[in-house]
């Protein structure tokens, strides 16, 4: 309701400032841009509920909000145009061309400023929907861990019902949630009104049949269903339902890992990487002379790592520990797997300019020079070290079909303070279902990580 509010108050003070004050070159209260305004202004309103802008699934998190939100532009504007060019009416281009993609930039930071405010609620533990989680203990520890991780997305799962109607070790908690029932006892409770979601993962003993029961039960009650499909995280535009004489089936078509996505993805990763390069340059000099400086050694540590279908490239970072522990770091890529790695990261020998390099990400710059030759993406998988990759399973090594990145939904989710098992996870979970927007949406979110140093190291 409030965003709905928002875009109509929104449109409302525009085109009302833009007919009442007008703009150089538009008159203000010319007849026929009165008329042009309040056309745009009833189409975008129009819009916005035709293209689901509204839809309270896709409001607060992901990217699909403001991508309903442009096709809600861009169809009004479409309609303006035609309904302009067809009627002769010269003043609806100044809304064409200017007003209304200015009204839709200034929805998307109405919207903008709503989504932070309720961010910040549920950051706070306010404004949460109650879930009832269903299934075996393995898969709703699993997704009590995930809304905790992720409370922006405002779930809370306040109960649990179980095949068995007990908790870990014969108790009645889940990590700390308490077990309400068996599988039997899902539709009372879901009915009580006290859950906005019932969320079904996978148990033994819980099939379609029992799946349909509960939808027809809760029909009218208000209560959500969500169904986990178990199928590796796979979701966006690869999903697809297809009914086959009336049975909905979900259909997955291919990642697309080559083409002009592929190629699209490339150029842009270069031109922006050129763009930052040059507007980061001082600071690049800056930090340049200081590792130079302050140790008299080497500005730049060039590390083995695993690109694109196993290819190793050198990839590049400023120089954050004394050169005999760097020597050695490089010496234990080739010899050791994750762990003793990860203490050589914490080893005391990191510089004082080292440390605060690594706290910004600032040591990570270098690697724009990686994406301008090709060996890297500025969103990707993580980039694994040789010795990672030969101990890869079959499912890891698909993170090996993208080219890895400067950033990712790794380094938005905790860098550093995530497991490797999780860190895979989130690398497929790119892998699997790539858009640009999913690229939009990281970039955004990384800034937000680096300023914070969430999970630097």
């Amino acid at each position: 309701m409030a965003v709905a509010i928002g875009d109509l108050l929104t449109i409302t003070v525009v085109v009302t400032l833009c007919v009442v004050h007008g703009l150089p070159g538009f008159e203000a209260g010319d007849r026929a841009r009165i008329g042009s305004g309040l056309l745009a202004a009833a189409l975008l309103a129009v819009a916005l509920p035709l293209c689901h802008a509204w839809d309270s699934r896709v409001l607060g998190q992901g990217s699909d909000e403001f991508v309903r939100l442009a096709r809600a532009v861009l169809l009004a504007d479409v309609v303006l145009a035609l309904g302009g060019l067809s009627m002769m009416v010269q003043s609806s281009r100044e809304w064409v061309f200017l007003l209304v993609p200015l009204t839709g930039v200034a929805m998307l930071v109405t919207r903008f400023v709503l989504r932070k405010c309720l961010h910040h609620q549920r950051g706070r533990g306010r404004g949460l929907l109650p879930v009832l989680a269903v299934g075996s203990e393995e898969a709703v520890t699993d997704l009590i861990r995930r809304t905790r991780r992720d409370p922006y997305f405002g779930w809370k799962v306040t109960g649990v019902c179980t095949p068995t109607g007990t908790g870990t070790a014969e108790s009645h908690l889940v990590d700390d949630v308490p077990v309400l029932g068996d599988l039997d006892s899902v539709p009372s409770l879901a009915g009580s009104g006290e859950h906005g979601v019932v969320a079904v993962c996978q148990a033994p003993g819980w099939g379609p049949a029992r799946l349909r029961r509960l939808t027809w039960h809760l029909e009218g009650a208000g209560t959500e269903v969500a169904v986990d499909p178990g199928l590796m995280e796979i979701a966006g535009p690869r999903l697809h339902i297809s009914p086959v004489d009336g049975m909905p089936l979900l259909r997955l078509s291919e990642p697309s890992f080559s083409g002009l996505s592929r190629v699209l993805k490339h150029t842009t990763d270069k031109a922006v990487a050129g763009l930052i390069l040059l507007l980061v340059a001082p600071v690049f000099l800056v930090i340049a002379l200081s590792v130079k400086l302050h140790d008299r050694g080497p500005v730049f540590f060039r590390q083995e790592r695993v690109g694109t279908n196993g290819r190793t490239f050198g990839m590049i970072k400023f120089r954050s520990m004394v050169v005999d522990a760097e020597a050695r770091l490089a010496q234990l890529t080739n010899d050791h797997a994750e762990g003793p790695l990860f203490k050589m990261r914490r080893d005391p020998r990191i510089t004082p300019v080292g440390a605060l390099l690594r706290k910004y990400s600032l040591d990570e710059l270098p690697q724009l020079l990686n994406v301008l030759n090709g060996s890297m993406s500025l969103v990707g998988p993580r980039p694994p070290l040789p010795r990672e990759v030969a101990s890869y399973a079959d499912d890891a090594r698909r993170r090996l079909l993208v080219r890895p990145g400067m950033t990712g939904l790794w380094q938005v989710s905790g860098r550093s303070s995530l497991t490797w098992e999780e860190s895979v996870r989130l690398d497929l979970r790119y892998v699997e279902n790539w858009s640009p927007a999913l690229d939009l949406l990281i970039l955004w979110k990384t800034f937000g990580a680096v300023v914070r140093s969430r999970g630097a190291y």
